[in-house]
């Protein structure tokens, strides 16, 4: 595969991240009907951060693609590899389609030379998939800074729009490939500008009925805000631009 790279000697495996194999006939296909992101555009150089949705254009899972060959690779929340497996399965329907675990792993670096830009962020780093190695630390902590967030814990499982995690500001959708499950309310909501809730990393407090998780030690947590209502939530630059665009 064009992205396997050897491993470097300091740690850069992600450990809470596993990667699914698709293939068969017309993976891409199949799958563009399915993620927010456009599976036509996807390279060896260029993965594409995308979500399943419910029909309602909620978060049920995110993740992020790869191309490799005819195949695509999931890169995804290890926890929550099943899960996506089954899910996938049941769109397959009678198409010849094989969904597997694969060997591969997840790596990143904040510095460096290998791989490629994370494709939500470039200050996210690189990053690369590669034979397993020794676990990298810092990546939670780097991304949290970041303002960004992932992962079931973070994004919830059917509970925030996806353009509420920010996947417009984070190349995590697609508004020019057609259509996908959830599509039709997402699209609404960005043309008629309707993002009203943002999910946000914030100082770490007492939880509310907001907070989706709560990382004591790195002093942060995750909340759903209203805009109107962002506070002491990290707005980085993407962020910051976002919120004072004008509908």
């Amino acid at each position: 595969m064009d992205q396997l790279t050897s491993v470097p000697t300091s740690p850069t495996m992600l450990a809470d991240r596993s990667v699914i194999r698709v293939a068969g006939e017309d993976v891409r296909g199949f799958l563009q009907g399915l993620v927010t992101a456009d599976t036509a555009l996807l390279t060896p150089d260029a993965p594409a951060w995308a979500a399943l949705l419910s029909p309602q254009g909620k978060v049920l899972l995110d993740f992020i693609l790869w191309a490799d060959g005819d195949d695509v690779l999931i890169d995804v929340e290890a926890a929550q590899a099943e899960a996506l497996t089954k899910r996938l399965t049941l769109y397959r329907l009678r198409r010849k389609i094989t969904l597997q675990p694969d060997d591969a792993k997840v790596h990143w670096s904040p510095t460096g030379n290998q791989g490629v830009p994370d494709p939500r962020l470039a200050g996210l780093g690189r990053r690369w998939l590669g034979p397993a190695g020794e676990p990298a630390t810092g990546w939670h902590a780097h991304r949290l800074s970041l303002g960004v967030t992932e992962g079931i814990a973070e994004l919830g499982n059917g509970e925030t729009l996806w353009l509420e995690c920010n996947a417009r500001e984070l190349n995590g959708v697609s508004f020019t490939k057609g259509c996908y499950v959830g599509q039709e309310n997402t699209a609404r909501m960005h043309h008629r500008a309707k993002v009203n809730r943002r999910l946000v990393v914030a100082p770490f407090t007492e939880p509310s009925a907001r907070t989706r998780v709560t990382y004591p030690d790195m002093k942060l947590m995750v909340e759903h805000r209203r805009i109107e209502s962002l506070g002491d939530a990290l707005t980085p630059p993407w962020l910051a631009a976002a919120l004072t665009e004008t509908p």
